[in-house]
């Protein structure tokens, strides 16, 4: 039996403000942000139980760097997992900007918090 691999696609979703990893055209995860000027706030990341451990969160979010990047905006990293991803590809940590207390009250307010 030949195991079928299918290269995971990253879409941005702007009307629900994230990112989505498609895995044979279906979601298999997300990262969700707010946009606070000339900063992409990342919130939150997820990755559905049936693709844990396949590195599809990585591809994710080096994807939605990526996109940040070309649309020349600066990344707040308040997820915890961006933030780790940013520490570990320092390709990507000219984009962040610190998690300020002031950006924080600004996200609970843009989530209705």
């Amino acid at each position: 039996m030949t195991e079928q691999t299918t290269t995971p696609v990253v879409r941005r979703v702007d009307e629900r403000h994230r990112y989505e990893i498609l895995v044979d055209g279906a979601r298999a995860g997300l990262t969700a942000y707010r946009d606070r000027g000339e900063q992409r706030v990342f919130f939150h990341t997820e990755i559905d139980d049936a693709h844990a451990g396949q590195g599809l969160a990585s591809v994710l979010v080096r994807e939605a760097l990526t996109d940040v990047r070309a649309a020349g905006l600066r990344v707040v990293p308040v997820c915890p997992y961006v933030a780790g991803f940013l520490t570990k590809h320092e390709e990507f940590a000219d984009l962040a900007d610190p998690v300020t207390p002031e950006a924080l009250r600004w996200l609970d307010g843009a989530l209705g918090r």
